[in-house]
């Protein structure tokens, strides 16, 4: 309970609103948006409230190891989602995958750059000296498939060294929307959610693992509507907030 406090205390710095009864949600930062949209709408309904959490996966999955008392975990990818329940820090019989994505090359609003993905890019030239701006592969879902998309195609080895990355997907989608990258990888519904940045091409499905968001209820969790919150998320009614951004349905 103390460290639920002091989480909740944390939030309240970065928010102005968590209160130490509040469900905890910790998520994926490409979630932001939707996830806020659906929570407000299943915190009304059922008169609960609710704080979120956006981060990397990774960051967030070694914060509930650590012991932040976080009541759910959506993670964008199951790799993190592993992690937790290779050590019980999920109830296993809560889990699923939630919706789905697709990974895109993006560049400024105003760039000219115009490219096709095929093993002949090239994307250094594309570069002009600049960086590409990923999400840390090292850990991050999104760096992680940005790095396999690339690699399948030949193209990783040649541009790794000339790689911004970044903390989490949103923060790489920021340094192309400023300017400072002239070419970035980040989700589909990343792109959409930006005005200042466009598409210049789309990555195959087939380059990558299946991007998909699990979602589980923590093992430490003792607030009675976590389940009830996933449970919405992925009913018709919640999942439609983030069909709206972009996000794919799953089987």
């Amino acid at each position: 309970m103390l460290r639920r406090i002091l989480l909740a205390a944390s939030l309240v710095l970065a928010t102005g609103t968590a209160q130490a009864e509040d469900l905890l949600v910790f998520a994926a930062a490409s979630l932001k948006g939707p996830l806020d949209e659906a929570a407000a709408a299943f915190g009304a309904r059922e008169h609960v409230s609710i704080a979120i959490s956006f981060g990397a996966s990774s960051a967030l999955a070694r914060q509930i190891e650590a012991g932040a008392e976080a009541d759910l975990f959506l993670s964008a990818d199951e790799a993190w989602m592993d992690y937790l329940a290779e050590r019980s820090l999920i109830a296993p019989e809560t889990r699923r995958v939630l919706f789905g994505n697709a990974l895109v090359l993006i560049a400024p609003k105003a760039s000219t750059i115009a490219l096709t993905l095929s093993p002949h890019t090239d994307l250094k030239a594309a570069l002009a000296g600049g960086y590409l701006a990923v999400a840390d592969p090292a850990g991050v879902p999104a760096g992680k498939y940005a790095k396999a998309a690339l690699s399948a195609l030949g193209l990783w080895d040649g541009i790794a060294g000339q790689t911004a990355r970044a903390d989490n997907v949103r923060a790489a989608l920021a340094f192309v929307a400023r300017g400072e990258a002239p070419l970035g990888i980040v989700y589909a519904t990343d792109a959409k959610a930006e005005p200042d940045v466009r598409v210049v091409a789309a990555f195959e499905g087939s380059l990558h693992p299946p991007i998909v968001y699990p979602g589980a209820v923590t093992s430490g969790s003792d607030h009675g509507q976590a389940g009830a919150l996933l449970d919405y998320l992925a009913s018709v009614e919640g999942f439609a907030a983030f069909e709206r951004a972009g996000f794919t349905p799953v089987p």
